[in-house]
Order: C-alpha cells, then sequence, then structure tokens
C-alpha cells in the first residue's frame, strides 16, 4: 500500500491479538512501526517477526510515560504519522457488583489511555497537516451487552472522542476514525471464554458458541480482518472517510 510505505506508525498494545495484527500488516505495508505495552517480552517477539517493528515500553495511563515514548520514537524514526489506540482491557461482572476500582481501571486504560496515546501527536500532525488516528474500539461502543458496563462505557466514550477530534481536525488531512470489532479470536477471547464457563458452569465450547451467536455469519472475527480495515483507512481512498465507527462484525451492528 503506497500510502504507507515510508510512514512511522504507532500501535499500542501491539505485543498480541489485535495490536499484533496491526503491526505486522502496517510494517508488510512498508512503514516503520512502533509497538508499546507494559511487558517487553511479548513486544520484542512481535519485533523479532519484521525488522521494521520496533518494541518499547509504554503504559497509555501515564501521560509522562506516553510523552516520553513518542520522543524517544519520533528521534529514532521520525514524525508518527499514524496512530492506533489499541490497548483495551475487559472484565464482566453483575453491573449490582462492579467495584468501583474494576470501574476505574477499565476507563483508565480503554478511554484515557486512548486520548493519552493520541494527544502527544496532534499538534505534529496539525502542523504537517496530514495524518492517520485509529482508534480501535467495539461492537460495545455501539450497543450495549450486559455484564460488562465499564467495558461498555469505556468504549462508547472512544468512539465519542473520535467523533469530537474528526470534528476538530476536518479542514486538515488528518482523519480519524474507529474500527468497532465484535468477538475477535485472540488471546483476550480466550480468558473471557474460560471466565464465562468458570461462572456459568457450561463447558468453554458452549461458552464459545454463546459468544459467536452474536455474529449473524456465526465466527469469531480474525485479526487480520481488522488489520485489513485499519489498512484501508491509512489509504489514499479513505480521504474523506473520518468521524466513522466503523462496524467489522459480520452484521451483528451497523
Amino acid at each position: 500500500m503506497a500510502a504507507v510505505v515510508g510512514t512511522h506508525a504507532l500501535v499500542t498494545g501491539g505485543g498480541s491479538g489485535v495490536g499484533k495484527a496491526i503491526a505486522l500488516a502496517l510494517a508488510d505495508a512498508g512503514a516503520r512501526v512502533t509497538i508499546c505495552g507494559r511487558r517487553i517480552e511479548p513486544l520484542q517477539a512481535v519485533a523479532g517477526e519484521r525488522p521494521h517493528i520496533h518494541a518499547t515500553i509504554g503504559d497509555v495511563t501515564d501521560q509522562s510515560s506516553m510523552d516520553r515514548l513518542y520522543r524517544g520514537a519520533e528521534a529514532a524514526r521520525g514524525p508518527i504519522d499514524i496512530v492506533i489506540a489499541n490497548a483495551g482491557i475487559a472484565s464482566s461482572a453483575p453491573a449490582a457488583k462492579t467495584t468501583l476500582e474494576d470501574w476505574r481501571r477499565t476507563l483508565d486504560i480503554n478511554l484515557t489511555g486512548a486520548f493519552l496515546t493520541v494527544q502527544p501527536a496532534l499538534e505534529g500532525m496539525a502542523t504537517r497537516k496530514k495524518g492517520r488516528i485509529i482508534f480501535v474500539a467495539s461492537v460495545a461502543g455501539l450497543k450495549g451487552y450486559g455484564y460488562v458496563a465499564p467495558y461498555v462505557a469505556s468504549k462508547h466514550g472512544v468512539v465519542g472522542l473520535m467523533r469530537a477530534l474528526a470534528v476538530e481536525f476536518a479542514k486538515t488531512e488528518i482523519t480519524v476514525n474507529a474500527v468497532c470489532p465484535s468477538f475477535v479470536e485472540t488471546e483476550m477471547l480466550i480468558r473471557s471464554v474460560a471466565r464465562i464457563a468458570q461462572k456459568t458452569g457450561r463447558t468453554e465450547e458452549e461458552a464459545r458458541a454463546s459468544l459467536m451467536a452474536a455474529n449473524p455469519q456465526g465466527r469469531f472475527i480474525q485479526p487480520e480482518e481488522v488489520a485489513s480495515a485499519v489498512l484501508w483507512l491509512c489509504s489514499p481512498g479513505a480521504a474523506s472517510i473520518t468521524g466513522q465507527a466503523i462496524s467489522v462484525s459480520g452484521g451483528e451492528t451497523w
């Protein structure tokens, strides 16, 4: 993809799942990719798969950590042209039993972390009058689900943040969008299945089937499908696509 060749992209949560798939896809398309997370080992494993992926520690909930990450990455590889705010967590509990600690932690990582991921890029992109900002949200940012109130609230917030930034930068060549996948076949999904099985007494196969049923296509989304949507949003053909929450869900939402 010519538009990505020679660019510098940042992917948070790049050590596994959707973040890993996006980082590999961007590198294969010719970008220099900085991936970050809180554990260096999985990041280094991903970086070892491609010569143009670079691993660094970064905590999306810590403003000073993200500022340091930007300074180091841009000094080494040039201005960041593409930001993929992907880092996130999910847990489940009835709303009445959700602790304030769990509420705050989910919003800190999923929503505040998304803001702190993109904020350091905004001034430079505005000066250069170009850039791509893509949030990895969720269909939970477009509809409600039971037993995951903090997650749903945080992802609705991410979609709102995306729309606010899209309006703010609409007169520039900076586009701001979100991809909203349904259940994706990742490590996080495996943990969710195990948690459901443990709490409900169902087998893991039954738990998987219950989640898969939400997708009208009757399957889980693959990380590479999300990565493909991200690559398209980085392309010249998506120059007029901004402020959009693109559902990658087999028809679950639109």
